[in-house]
């Protein structure tokens, strides 16, 4: 047995003795630590453009360089694991990608009452039945409901109806009006006669009226 592995050992040993052999160990050597230290490096600048933190980059050179020369690749592949999947700057367009989306759709005309798209060429929404436009009577093109003159011919539009402003008035708005004319008629001058809105004949002021012939009828030019 003795025989056999004494020959192959000094046949390793010779190999290895070799000048052209140490030379090629060196360089596979020198290229490996290389290999490494550039693996950390690299790790340095990728994560340099994936995060705005500036003290993540030099933590993942430190781990690449603390897996050894001979290790640095399940290192290297730790990295790959844990990174971040976009760069700050793919970041940045796809921020500035869905803005502009944004801006888009609400640029796009909306119904102020649903918030359903609409049409711009609409006047009443067919969801909720709001009124979104009026036709300008002199021209006849769509204008905006705030709108005091149309933008189109200049001509004066009339604000639309309010909800309740037709509204007929009640019994207690017509004894508040009458309320305020009978304030005023005390106001008026001494003798004059006075008309009631809903009267037919005028009022006499009661600084005219003497209480002595108070039972007594009046005398003036009948009303024609």
């Amino acid at each position: 047995m003795d025989q056999i592995l004494t020959p192959i050992g000094n046949a390793i040993t010779t190999f290895l003795n070799d000048q052209h052999v140490q030379l090629l160990g060196r360089a596979i050597a020198i290229y490996v630590v290389l290999l490494w230290l550039a693996c950390a490096y690299w790790a340095y600048r990728d994560l340099q453009s994936r995060t705005a933190n500036p003290v993540a980059p030099y933590l993942a050179a430190i781990v690449i360089v603390l897996f050894t020369p001979i290790l640095f690749p399940f290192g290297l592949l730790l990295y790959r694991l844990v990174r971040p999947g976009e760069t700050v700057a793919e970041e940045n367009e796809r921020a500035i990608a869905e803005e502009a989306m944004l801006r888009e759709i609400e640029a796009q005309p909306h119904c102020a009452n649903c918030d359903r798209r609409v049409e711009a060429d609409w006047l009443v929404c067919p969801t909720c039945r709001n009124q979104l436009r009026r036709v300008c009577p002199s021209c006849s093109r769509h204008v905006e409901l705030d709108w005091a003159v149309c933008a189109w011919c200049g001509a004066d539009l009339v604000p639309p109806p309010v909800a309740g402003a037709a509204r007929p008035s009640s019994p207690a708005r017509r004894r508040a009006v009458r309320s305020g004319a009978a304030s005023a008629d005390a106001t008026a001058a001494p003798g004059s006669l006075q008309y009631d809105a809903d009267a037919t004949s005028p009022s006499i002021p009661a600084a005219t009226i003497d209480p002595l012939r108070a039972d007594r009828p009046v005398r003036g030019t009948p009303l024609r």
